[in-house]
Parts: C-alpha cells; sequence; structure tokens
C-alpha cells in the first residue's frame, strides 16, 4: 500500500485575471511519487475553513513546502513587515494547527524552508524577518527573478550537523553543503525544539521534536531541488518515507475486517 502524503499549498494567484489557485511545487510531488514512494494529496490553503484533524485522518505523512511567501509576524508577535513582502494568511491558519496536530497525532513530518518557520511558530517560536540585514549574518537569499537553475539552486553554503543527531544519522555526515533561498529564520527556537544544523552565520538550518511520537524534521534548505542527484537529499525523503510507510501499515493492521455474507 502506497502511503498518503499530504503536501501543504499556497494560495497564488494565476492567469489573465489573478484567479487565486491553490499550489504547491512539482518537485515535492516528484520527491514523493519517486523517493517516498506515496501517493501525493495537496491540501489546499483554505484558511479557517479547513478541518485539519480530517486531513490528518487521510494522510500517513505530511509535506510542508517552502514558498516565496512569509508567515505573518502577527503569528509571533513580531513587527509588521516592510511593504510589498508577500504574506499568505490563508496557508498560515491551515498550516499552524496542522501541524500541532500532526505532531498530537504522531503523523511524520517533514517541513521545508518556509515549512520550518512554520513549524518553529506553530510551536512558539519567533522568526527574523530579513536575516541579511542582521550584523554578522549571510545573505542566505537567492534573486527570484535569477534565471540560471545552477546558480538559483546550487549549493550556496554548509551546514554543521549536530553530532549524535537524528539528521546526522540520516545523512551519514557531520557537514552539507546545501542551497539557501530565504530571507527568514528562526529568532527564537519554540520550546520542545532542538537544533540540527547550524550555517556558518549561526543561523539555525535543521531542527527536530524530539519528543515527537513520529518523524519531524525541518530544514531551511531544499532537498526536493536535488534529490536525484545529492545523497543526502535523497536519505531525507527516504528517511521521511520509511516512517510514513510505516504508519500506513499501521493503519492498514487497524483496520477491521469486514466477512462476506454467506
Amino acid at each position: 500500500m502506497k502511503p498518503v502524503i499530504g503536501i501543504s499549498c499556497c494560495m497564488k494567484p494565476f492567469g489573465t485575471y489573478n484567479t487565486p489557485n491553490h499550489a504547491a511545487s512539482d518537485t515535492y510531488v516528484r520527491a514523493v511519487d519517486l523517493v517516498v514512494g506515496g501517493l501525493p494529496c495537496l491540501i489546499p490553503a483554505m484558511g479557517e475553513r479547513a478541518d485539519v484533524h480530517a486531513w490528518l485522518g487521510l494522510v500517513d505523512g505530511l509535506v510542508l513546502t517552502g514558498s516565496r511567501s512569509n508567515v505573518e509576524p502577527a503569528r509571533y508577535g513580531g513587527p509588521p513587515h516592510p511593504e510589498g513582502t508577500p504574506e499568505d494568511p490563508a496557508r498560515d491558519a491551515v498550516t499552524l494547527p496542522l501541524i500541532r496536530a500532526a505532531l498530537a497525532e504522531g503523523v511524520p513530518l517533514l517541513a521545508i524552508c518556509r515549512g520550518m518557520q512554520e513549524l518553529n511558530v506553530a510551536l512558539g517560536g519567533t522568526l527574523d524577518q530579513r536575516i541579511q540585514d542582521l550584523p554578522g549574518r549571510m545573505d542566505h537569499s537567492t534573486p527570484s527573478e535569477q534565471a540560471l537553475s545552477a546558480v538559483r539552486i546550487g549549493k550556496a553554503h554548509r551546514v554543521t550537523i549536530r553530532p549524535d543527531s537524528p539528521l546526522a544519522a540520516i545523512v551519514g555526515a557531520a557537514h552539507l553543503a546545501v542551497n539557501s533561498l530565504h530571507n527568514q529564520g528562526i529568532a527564537r527556537l519554540a520550546p520542545g525544539l532542538r537544533v540540527e544544523a547550524t550555517a556558518p552565520d549561526g543561523t539555525i538550518e535543521a531542527v527536530s521534536v524530539p519528543a515527537a511520537t513520529g518523524f519531524a524534521l525541518g530544514v531551511q534548505w531544499h532537498p526536493e531541488y536535488d534529490f536525484q542527484t545529492d545523497a543526502a537529499s535523497r536519505a531525507i525523503f527516504e528517511a521521511f518515507g520509511k516512517a510514513a510507510r510505516d504508519r500506513a501499515a499501521g493503519r492498514a493492521a487497524r483496520r477491521p475486517v469486514v466477512l462476506a455474507a454467506e
């Protein structure tokens, strides 16, 4: 049985009339299909109308995607964004309660880029809105208009992984070269999260949830971009996939057996 993997969507305008659409990049769908071995299921950015517990009853794992939009500052008590900063309140209203419910129910969770920031906010942490403006920090962003894919999603810096951590066990290394496409980053780490990796400037690049009963990992970079060529990126999706398949198998084993009438 293929595990059903929920993939968080953004609300984005498309077409001539900027019609609102629920969208997730094909890179996540392909990673779920080709590496996780799962059935991708897009979770729409329905705002407050979303029934997160119903969604979690349908899925065996959850991927929180990256996005150009930033988490609304009101969600973590931060100052307003500068004018023109993209936000997605409809997504925030779905993903933040979805994260808390997924952790409570032991649903495997892989949070990527914005998804890791959502994980931190959902559990009570805060964000820096523009890391590049802080003293002594690197510019972790890549211009969205950069047309050269090799530059836009190529390796940008190294991260140092905490020894004996779950992430170290997954990737089998103490250091990784990663891509970097974000302005926001974790400021105050949420209670219940543990730092798994940091950038040279101290920016938190990966977190885990030690008390979680299921797989729960957040990474600030984008392993979905190069899982076909990068062993560490593939290993992250493989570890998540194993957890999702185990949950799917457990759910199947608990289903009641219906006997046909004679």
